[in-house]
């Protein structure tokens, strides 16, 4: 086969942030230096999938035994694809590894066709789920769970309306896809995903499905809103079985959805409305809403139920905000972490810790108004303490990602434990001999 006389040498970090763009890559794939060293990664370059399912395999088999060769597609930044051949082979810092440099040259002879790595069926299942950023639905599974068993607990409707839990749990779903899929489409229009180049992904940043190609602009708006059409459905499905409450819950909820960053309202542009907005959706409203969904009537303290799950959710946006933040301030998105800079947000986070665990702790032994299970939210206390730490000392490293993962893993456990605390109450509190 021949190959091209023009070779392109690109070197990257650990993460793929371009480092070095040679002359040979800017004629090859069409950008200029300016554009790309430290604004893009190199996985700008290949079709998505190929990124999802193979790219991760050969920086890995290049790191363990010296180099990986492979015949693969790329793209232009004109959007033409072509067949190459890439050698990739690890490069060291002070013994340590440090990146990867790529050399690529174009196969002439060859057709992109013929020269695409296979795609599984997996990697096509695993595509949807990037796009719809579906491992992070815990955030809205864990208050329904908690606002179930609160009304299980409670005693608040008998028998237990397994259907009813189930259409509102899938209404909250597919309105948090909705929230998602909205979220990458405006903050991409916005160019606030294209300007950012420090996020850690998968963590924060979005979903980058737009950059990799995984959808264009206009799949991904009505991937937004079929998700929003169907949890309207299915929210028409509980007014007709709760009653005309839960049309408030629903609404408030896509408002929040579709003005979280559409414009003009921006709310994550709006020094603090952004983090209402998150804490008060996956907190108190979805939790509350749940109940209004199974019983056809709500209470103040089905709304304060849902308080301390819902700072921990904002906690979740609150850290993968610290990456972000030289492109958010650039492209007008003025979070709290833009208004009080790294240094001084780290006590934010810290003041979201306390606040989750220590109004829990309070509307429990204080006031009584939560059964003593409740409790067992404080077993995500240790995950609270590793992330503190990790904050407080490494804000302004890479290494900060040890805490985007925590308060990730911190969010969901502490929720689980304290919907199963909650709904296993009544054998806690006898086991205690209260």
């Amino acid at each position: 086969m021949a190959k091209g006389l023009e070779k392109s040498v690109i070197t990257c970090d650990m993460e793929g942030r371009i480092e070095t763009f040679g002359d040979g890559s800017e004629r090859m794939f069409g950008y200029t230096k300016e554009e790309i060293i430290g604004k893009k990664r190199v996985s700008l370059f290949s079709p998505g999938q190929v990124v999802l399912e193979h790219v991760p395999t050969w920086l890995s088999e290049a790191s363990q035994t010296g180099e990986h060769v492979a015949r693969t597609v790329f793209v232009r930044k004109d959007g033409t694809p072509f067949a190459a051949e890439i050698r990739v082979t690890p490069t060291y810092k002070d013994g340590v590894q440090v990146g990867y440099c790529g050399v690529t040259e174009a196969l002439e002879d060859v057709e992109p066709k013929d020269a695409m790595p296979e795609i599984s069926l997996m990697t096509k299942i695993f595509t949807w789920l990037v796009i719809t950023r579906a491992p992070f639905l815990t955030a809205v599974i864990v208050p329904i769970l908690i606002g179930a068993a609160w009304v299980a607990t409670q005693g608040l409707v008998t028998p237990f309306p397994t259907g009813r839990f189930f259409t509102a749990l899938f209404a909250g779903i597919f309105l948090h896809v909705a929230a998602n899929t909205f979220n990458d489409y405006f903050d991409w229009r916005s160019g606030t995903d294209p300007a950012n180049n420090d996020y850690f992904l998968p963590y924060s940043g979005g979903s980058r499905s737009i950059e990799l190609g995984l959808v264009n602009e206009r799949q991904l708006f009505t991937v937004a809103m079929v998700s929003l059409l169907v949890s309207a459905g299915l929210g028409v499905l509980l007014f007709l079985q709760a009653g005309i409450g839960i049309l408030a819950f629903g609404l408030a909820g896509a408002f929040l959805a579709y003005f979280y960053t559409a414009p003009p309202l921006r709310l994550s542009a709006r020094r603090g409305l952004g983090e209402l907005a998150v804490g008060l959706a996956f907190g108190p409203l979805a939790v509350a809403g749940t109940v209004y969904a199974l019983t056809g009537s709500v209470s103040t303290a089905d709304f304060l139920v849902g308080v301390p799950i819902g700072l921990l959710t904002i906690a979740i946006l609150w850290i993968n905000q610290f990456p972000d933040l030289e492109s958010d301030k650039e492209t007008g998105k003025i979070n709290l972490v833009v208004v009080l800079g790294r240094s001084r947000a780290r006590y934010g986070y810290l003041l979201l810790m306390l606040a989750a665990f220590g109004l829990a702790a309070y509307w429990t032994l204080v006031t009584g108004l939560f059964p003593v299970g409740a409790l067992l939210i404080l077993g995500g206390a240790p995950l609270a303490i590793g992330a503190i730490r990790t904050i407080m000392s490494e804000y302004r490293e890479r290494s900060l990602v040890k805490a985007n993962v925590a308060t990730i893993q911190l969010h969901a456990l502490a929720g689980f434990l304290m919907a199963a605390g909650i709904f296993w109450s009544d054998s806690i509190a006898r086991l205690l001999g209260l």
